[in-house]
C-alpha cells in the first residue's frame, strides 16, 4: 500500500525547529535573551525560542549588540551579516542572519 503525501502530519516530512525560519537571503531566528549572564553563549531553548545568554547588561543596547556578536560568532559570520529585526526593547527578539542556510546554521549550533 502506498501512502500519498497530504495534510496528514504522519505523511509530511518533519519541519525544522520553530525558532529557525529559512528565507532566500538567509535565516531568521526567534531568540530569547538572558542579559547579565556569567558568560556569553547559546544556552538551549526557552519557550520555543533559541535562548542566548549574554554577559552585557540590558542598558543602552549593550545586550543587543552582545547578542548579535554571539550569534555572528556561533554562525561563523561577520557582525555586519547579523541584524536585529524586532524586539529591541524586549527579551524576545527576531534576528536575521544573511549568507547562511538553515542546515549550515543547525550544524554549527549545539542546542539541547
Amino acid at each position: 500500500m502506498v501512502k500519498k503525501a497530504g495534510r496528514d502530519s504522519r505523511t509530511q516530512a518533519p519541519a525544522g525547529p520553530a525558532w529557525l525560519n529559512a528565507s532566500s537571503e538567509g535565516v531568521d531566528l526567534l531568540v530569547h535573551v538572558q542579559p547579565g549572564a556569567r558568560r556569553n553563549g547559546v544556552a538551549g531553548l526557552h519557550g520555543g525560542r533559541l535562548k542566548v545568554a549574554v554577559a552585557a547588561p540590558a542598558i543602552d543596547g549593550r545586550a543587543n549588540l552582545a547578542l548579535l556578536g554571539v550569534l555572528a560568532g556561533a554562525a561563523g559570520l561577520p557582525l555586519r551579516s547579523v541584524t536585529l529585526v524586532a524586539g529591541a526593547g524586549s527579551r524576545d527578539k527576531r534576528v536575521h542572519l544573511a549568507g547562511i542556510g538553515a542546515d549550515a546554521l543547525r550544524a554549527r549550533l549545539t542546542v539541547d
